[in-house]
């Protein structure tokens, strides 16, 4: 019997959704699957963007699609930086407009079966598809570090476990990361009067002012920094264009990639946080349960006595998290350090099974971790399939 679906698109976040809409431009009819922008709308109340507007779009640049068609169609403007709920309204706008068939359970299983793919919804439902794209998301990635399996379960977390930052008023918080997530949950937290401490293992926190920079160069700026807004002036070029990165050296490669994604935070939280203590150089050499709270004991020999411990300390990638997979597909899939190894197309070792979103950054660089990297993943994953 002949698949009942096309294309089965699994996940409904900015990859899947370009992925949907470049799919439906090349003529054939997909079918996505997921609650839209459903991880975004977990992430904690009062974030904003740290990209530039230009790569804040979806599906591309400019267009039908784009925040300049979003505003003259709704009337509402985004101003960067654009707060997070602003951005999932865009979103789910986009969404909306652009996707004909938009199923909002969720893929249970995932399985191989007679040279297509089984898939089991979550109300019971099971459907065909003759090709699939995993664009599932971060979620499952979340990276905690070992050792403090020990604790109490409600005295330490990541920063992806929370929308509202506001409950820890009043409380002491110790924020383990240097990046843009445990920076910003800090000055949110510090917004809301809890007393709070940021624990760097840097030397020193890199602060964000590329767009000044950008502003400074003025013609030169667009030549020596890509629209798509990832990675360093220069770097940012090579990982704006995949099909030329992935043909780089492994080794220059894995450089760029490590200078394009090393933590980070924008301008624009720095001056949020209002005196909060960040701490660099050191690290939470262990913890234990004291009292009501939490005793760390730090790298420098210092102690800290706190309520809770957050962990802002970003995502693994490990493509065996998605626990929707069947075993057939995981072994089937040749992975590096926990990605899959795609080829044209974004496609997996398995035929007919594509990847995008930040899975795929290990073969397409680190710009498939961003919503801009969605660009280039829609249209491949779509002109592949087409063929």
């Amino acid at each position: 019997m002949a698949p009942d679906l096309e294309v089965a698109v699994i996940g409904a976040g900015p990859h899947g959704v370009s992925a949907a809409v470049h799919l439906q431009r090349a003529g054939l009819r997909p079918r996505v699957f997921g609650d839209p922008m459903s991880f975004w709308r977990s992430m904690p109340r009062g974030m904003k963007l740290r990209s530039n507007m230009r790569a804040t779009n979806l599906i591309e640049p400019e267009g039908p699609l784009s925040i300049a068609s979003y505003e003259r169609a709704t009337g509402h403007r985004l101003e960067p930086p654009v707060p997070l709920e602003r951005f999932v309204e865009y979103a789910h706008w986009v969404a909306r407009s652009a996707v004909d068939e938009l199923d909002s359970r969720r893929v249970s299983r995932m399985e191989r079966a007679a040279g297509a793919f089984r898939l089991t919804l979550d109300d019971g439902e099971v459907l065909s598809a003759r090709r699939a794209v995993v664009a599932a998301g971060i979620a499952p990635f979340a990276r905690t570090p070992g050792g403090f399996e020990q604790l109490p379960a409600d005295r330490v977390s990541h920063t992806a476990e929370h929308r509202d930052l506001d409950r820890f008023g009043g409380r002491r918080v110790a924020v383990v990361g240097g990046g843009q997530s445990a920076l910003e949950s800090a000055a949110l937290m510090s917004e809301a009067r809890a007393s709070v401490e940021v624990l760097v293992r840097a030397p020193r926190v890199i602060w964000l002012r590329g767009h000044a920079v950008i502003h400074r160069l003025g013609r030169l700026g667009p030549i020596v920094y890509a629209p798509t807004d990832v990675g360093p002036l220069w770097y940012s070029r090579l990982v704006s264009v995949p099909d030329l990165f992935r043909r780089l050296p492994r080794g220059a490669q894995d450089r760029i990639a490590r200078r394009s994604i090393r933590p980070a935070c924008s301008h624009f939280v720095r001056v949020r946080l209002n005196g909060t203590r960040v701490t660099t150089g050191v690290t939470v050499t262990g913890a234990e349960a004291h009292g009501d709270g939490l005793l760390l004991h730090l790298s420098d020999g210092s102690r800290r006595e706190i309520d809770h411990l957050m962990f802002g300390t970003g995502y693994a990638v490990d493509f065996r998290s998605y626990s929707f997979l069947g075993r057939e597909i995981l072994d089937g899939v040749a992975l590096a350090g926990g990605y899959p190894v795609l080829g044209r197309g974004l496609e997996t070792s398995i035929p007919g099974l594509h990847v995008a979103g930040a899975p795929a950054a290990w073969s397409f660089g680190p710009i498939m971790r961003f919503v801009s990297g969605s660009w280039y993943a829609g249209r491949a994953i779509a002109g592949r399939i087409a063929r």
